[in-house]
Order: structure tokens, then C-alpha cells, then sequence
């Protein structure tokens, strides 16, 4: 009985083989991180942009400025929190009667506040996916590189 060897098997079983193997999944991973972080990023600001909402005047950065970033969306949200605050003479929602006419204007106020602050979140979240992934993709690259040394160290199989 003759024993044949697939090249192909012996090359993946051997540790460079392996640690190839590993460094094109983490590359791949690496890649779609990136890629999925600026697509949200993208969809979050277009969303922004969409609704054609400027910051306050009054605002203390930004002012006059188109609103589809997170540093325009927090400079808004800052703003409608210190008017709803005015409004109601310092008192947060939940410190409100019910029976209080303001409350419906500083509870309008906190979910524009909550909308902003969710899409300023949206984009650390995307700017976070395209930082790891940049990052996985060089480890995937140095993997790559040490997978070629170990090759070139691991002696041929012999049957």
C-alpha cells in the first residue's frame, strides 16, 4: 500500500500553514469591521444631513453650522438641554408637576437630546468599528509575514 500526500494538506497542517490560515480570517474580519464601521458611519450622517437641521445660533461651538457629524449633533443637544432648562426655570422633567405646562416642552426637549445623543453614539460606535478593524488587519498582515518565516524554517514533510 502506497501512502500518497496532498501538498495542499501538508502546507495547512504545518504551523505557518496554520498561522496563514488564521491571519487571512483575522485580515477578512478585519476588513469587514472596517468597512461595517464606515457604512454606519456614512448612514448616520446622510440621516443627520437629511433632516436639514442647523446649529442654534446661540450655541457655544458650531453655531449656524449643518448638523451631520458628533460634534454638531452634541452642540445642538446642549443647546435644546440649557433652553429646556430655561423654560422651566432650572427644573429637569422628572422635578415637573404633571399639571405643569412646560413639562411637554422640556420633555420634547430631552428626546431631541436623546436622538442627538444616540447618533453621536452611532458614530464612536462606527469610528470604534473602523479603528479595530484597521487594527485586526494588521495584525492579520504581521501574522501573514510570520506565517512566510515559519515556512520557510519548517523543514519539508518526508514519507
Amino acid at each position: 500500500m502506497t501512502k500518497t500526500t496532498d501538498a495542499s494538506a501538508v502546507r495547512s497542517t504545518t504551523p505557518g500553514g496554520i498561522v496563514r490560515v488564521l491571519s487571512v480570517l483575522v485580515i477578512v474580519a478585519g476588513l469587514v469591521m472596517s468597512v461595517a464601521g464606515g457604512a454606519t458611519w456614512l448612514t448616520v450622517q446622510r440621516q443627520l444631513a437629511d433632516e436639514r437641521i442647523t446649529v442654534s445660533e446661540d450655541a457655544k461651538w458650531f453655531a449656524g453650522e449643518k448638523i451631520d457629524g458628533p460634534l454638531t449633533a452634541y452642540a445642538e443637544a446642549e443647546v435644546i438641554e440649557r433652553h429646556a432648562l430655561e423654560a422651566s426655570g432650572g427644573r429637569t422633567y422628572a422635578e415637573l408637576d404633571r399639571e405643569d405646562p412646560t413639562r411637554q416642552v422640556v420633555m420634547t426637549g430631552s428626546f431631541l437630546r436623546a436622538s442627538l445623543f444616540t447618533s453621536v453614539v452611532s458614530f464612536g460606535v462606527a469610528a470604534l468599528a473602523m479603528g479595530l478593524g484597521l487594527i485586526l488587519a494588521i495584525i492579520g498582515y504581521v501574522l501573514l509575514l510570520v506565517s512566510r518565516r515559519l515556512a520557510a524554517l519548517t523543514p519539508p514533510a518526508t514519507d
